[in-house]
């Protein structure tokens, strides 16, 4: 099997290398996507041997950096694909626990929630709140049965990639491959992984700092992707 680890990034400095040091011991393939960084994370980068990378040349967002990793995937047909965030949320040693699980689903989700572990360290109340809300409604509306919808700890499998049809360039865009996975009929097991907040003031920006708007933004992304699986000739269930 084929693998690749994809890390987007932006403003990383503080966390860049300690978290590739440790990514490392556990994929032989890394790719960083840096989503226009301005903090010095592409110089830390350059000094780093043997990571593929995209650039983009300006901030564009947590989903079109995925998307990034996505369609370089796609078009070197990896296997798999893995994506796990670089603020230091995701432990490289669940890489392995994700692999194992990746030959029965097309879909592989860390989920924070599914299990504990002594490591936990208490999630923001208002993040907390939200995933809760909107996995139950991605839950109810199209079966999904998973607990944790923002976990961005996953395993891909490249059917799975080739399915997906990815506009949402923000934080909301899991929630458009969620819709997408569930109208492909796609099968997705979840794996627990550590519970871990190093920054929990960490901001989203602008006016999803504000948890209302945020909330409302995220059921906005699931409207929208639903739309656009029903109106789109050969999207989403057209595929599976």
């Amino acid at each position: 099997m084929r693998w690749l680890t994809a890390i987007p990034i932006y403003n990383e400095a503080k966390s860049v290398r300690d978290v590739l040091t440790q990514v490392r011991e556990y994929a032989p393939e890394i790719l960083v996507v840096d989503d226009g960084s301005t903090d010095g994370t592409a110089k830390l980068l350059d000094q780093e041997e043997g990571i593929l990378r995209i650039a983009h040349p300006r901030n564009r967002g947590y989903g079109a950096a995925l998307e990034s990793a996505f369609d370089f995937a796609r078009t070197h047909a990896y296997d798999v694909l893995v994506t796990m965030d670089c603020d230091g949320q995701h432990q490289p040693d669940r890489i392995p626990v994700l692999l194992e699980q990746v030959g029965g689903a097309d879909i592989v989700s860390g989920s924070r929630y599914l299990r504990d572990f002594r490591t936990d360290t208490p999630a923001p109340s208002d993040r907390r709140y939200i995933n809760a809300t909107i996995t139950r409604e991605l839950n109810e509306r199209y079966g999904l049965n998973i607990t944790d919808a923002f976990c961005g700890f996953k395993a891909y499998r490249l059917n799975a990639l080739r399915q997906f049809r990815v506009t949402e360039t923000g934080w909301g865009m899991p929630l458009q491959v969620w819709v997408q996975a569930a109208k492909a009929g796609l099968k997705v097991t979840e794996i627990g992984v550590p519970r871990v907040y190093l920054d929990p003031s960490r901001a989203f920006g602008g006016v999803l700092n504000d948890p209302t708007e945020r909330l409302a933004y995220y059921r906005t992304v699931i409207e929208a992707a639903d739309q656009e699986c029903e109106a789109q000739v050969g999207c989403c269930s057209e595929l599976a």
